[in-house]
């Protein structure tokens, strides 16, 4: 029985170390998760080196947008500054002849004018601010008319069509009859719309420049080639004014200042053949415009009077047509006297424009009226100061606006 026994225990031992041996074996079945530990190691890589590359795809497609815009800026600055380059130099160099509209700066020349004693402030205190006006209202204007040198024919012309335009009863509105006496003198100053600078036909076109002594014309003849000049015209001065040897001087100074050629003959030459030699050498050069100047006389000397005949006459030797324009200078400050000039010279010479001077000191601008009217002679321009850019083209529309006008700019028309 005892060796039963051990046999049995025998067994059982060997039962129990099997047994034990066996447990090692699902510790060798559990290797496997060791090894999956390793695939997933060479999976990571896997996995890393995928994002790799794409970041390296980012950073090439970042570089390409990079410098995308580098390049788009530069280029879109570019083509921005090239229209503003274009565009600032193409306005101061506008017209020059054609002058944009600017009727505060021409209210500001004509501010003695429109003061309490001028032509405007008399006209404004008379009608301006009243609800109602009485018919004697036109006995009123007519003093305020004659005494700003309008004349007497225009002013009673005036008063007859504004009558006719107003009825009895608009004539107690005093909005009306402002507006009535604005209109007359719109249609008086147009000149059936030849008003404003001439035009050029000529090749040259030859200006002859007359008036008396003193009304400005040698300084107006350097303002008027200062602004054909900025206006791209080659203009050649014409020295005419032969009594006068300061005349030619200031002629050749100005044409040092503006770059114009200035033909001049010895002191007391011929000024008809200071003229003729003048637009022989504008056909030489290709010159656009002759301006010449001629010595002052008093309309009352009827031998100095004739004489300018003849010096229109050579221009026409030298040129067939010229002179194609003869502007009469007129001084605004003399007033009736003005009429009485513009009368002998317009009997002398057809003369197709004034030029009206020194406008800004005077306070009875109404004159122009009366030139107007009376001879059918166009304004061609208006000075209002000593500066070149003071001389102005003339515009019917802005001068009235700015001789009758409202102080507000913005309520000009």
């Amino acid at each position: 029985m005892e060796i039963v026994y051990v046999l049995v225990g025998i067994v059982a031992l060997v039962a129990v170390y099997f047994l034990f041996l066996r447990k090692p074996e699902p510790e060798k079945l559990e290797a496997p998760p060791k090894r999956e530990l390793p695939e997933k190691k060479e999976e990571a890589p896997k996995k890393r080196e995928e994002p790799k590359p794409k970041p390296a795809v980012e950073k090439a497609e970042a570089k390409p947008h990079a410098a995308a815009p580098a390049k788009a800026e530069p280029r879109a600055v570019e083509a921005a500054e090239i229209p503003i380059e274009t565009e600032a130099p193409a306005e101061p160099s506008r017209p020059s002849l054609t002058r944009v509209r600017d009727v505060a700066g021409l209210r500001k020349g004509l501010a003695k004018s429109r003061s309490d004693e001028g032509f405007f402030g008399k006209l404004r205190a008379l009608i301006g601010g009243k609800k109602e006006i009485s018919p004697a209202i036109a006995e009123e204007i007519e003093e305020i008319l004659l005494a700003s040198d309008v004349g007497v024919a225009t002013t009673q012309a005036m008063l007859a069509r504004i009558k006719d335009a107003l009825s009895k009863s608009d004539l107690v509105d005093s909005s009306r009859v402002w507006s009535a006496v604005r209109d007359e003198a719109k249609r008086i100053l147009d000149v059936d719309g030849k008003a404003g600078a001439f035009p050029l036909r000529g090749s040259p076109t030859v200006v002859l420049m007359v008036g008396v002594n003193g009304a400005g014309k040698t300084t107006t003849i350097g303002k008027l080639a200062t602004k054909l000049q900025a206006d791209g015209k080659k203009v050649v001065l014409a020295a005419g004014d032969t009594f006068r040897a300061a005349a030619v001087q200031q002629l050749v100074v100005w044409g040092d200042r503006v770059g114009c050629e200035v033909v001049r003959g010895k002191d007391g030459a011929d000024p008809g053949s200071v003229v003729f030699d003048a637009i022989k050498k504008a056909q030489e050069t290709g010159a656009d415009v002759v301006l010449a100047d001629t010595a002052g006389r008093l309309h009352t000397k009827t031998n100095l009077m004739a004489e300018m005949k003849k010096i229109a006459k050579t221009a026409d030797k030298a040129l067939a047509g010229a002179p194609h324009e003869v502007l009469l200078v007129v001084d605004a400050t003399n007033g009736q006297n003005a009429l009485a000039q513009a009368k002998e010279f317009k009997e002398q010479l057809e003369l197709t424009g004034i030029v009206l001077t020194k406008l800004d000191g005077t306070a009875k601008g109404g004159v122009i009226l009366g030139i107007c009217d009376t001879f059918g002679v166009p304004v061609r321009f208006v000075g209002l100061g000593e500066r070149p850019d003071d001389l102005r083209d003339f515009s019917a529309d802005e001068f009235v606006e700015a001789l009758l006008g409202p102080d507000s700019e913005s309520s000009a028309a």
